[in-house]
């Protein structure tokens, strides 16, 4: 590894994100899914919201050819999806989720759910960046789980203390 991509995944290391498992269905009709914080609204008119996935991953194509996927916003106390839709197990075996009125799968007690159409997919190096339209949106009143350097955990109670 580079000394300066050391130092870039040094950066973004150090900049806490909000954790989303990402859910579609593969073209066999079976739920696939992963954990991504390379979430980001986009716009408002259109809502467009963003993720991007390592071309590599197994289930690169099947998002490709995804017409429609969900972001599942994890809440505080799901570092454990996290961590299995990080992992190579059969995630929908061991997770607790349902089919939308979109076909969709989605994950039961996260924080929201953004149900999107796909929209644009950007080719950007060694990624793809996946545009969605969101067309069905769902909250919980819950607080968020949040990923900073390399660590799972809610927003410390001191933040909202002034």
């Amino acid at each position: 590894m580079t000394e300066k991509v050391f130092a870039f995944k040094q950066a973004l290391g150090n900049y806490p994100t909000g954790v989303t498992v990402v859910t579609a269905l593969n073209s066999a009709n079976e739920p696939i899914g992963l954990t991504v914080n390379s979430f980001a609204s986009v716009s408002i008119e259109p809502l467009l919201i963003l993720w991007s996935l390592d071309k590599k991953s197994k289930l690169h194509e099947d998002f490709l050819a995804a017409k429609n996927f969900a972001v599942n916003i994890l809440a505080s106390d799901q570092a454990q999806l996290c961590g299995l839709f990080a992992s190579k197990e059969d995630r929908f075996t061991q997770a607790n989720w349902s089919t939308s009125t979109l076909n969709l799968p989605i994950l039961s007690d996260t924080l929201s759910v953004l149900q999107c159409e796909a929209f644009k997919q950007v080719d950007a190096g060694d990624h793809t960046i996946f545009i969605g339209h969101v067309v069905e949106i769902d909250n919980n009143d819950k607080e968020p789980l949040l990923y900073h350097r390399r660590q799972l955990g809610p927003i410390p109670s001191s933040f909202y203390e002034k």
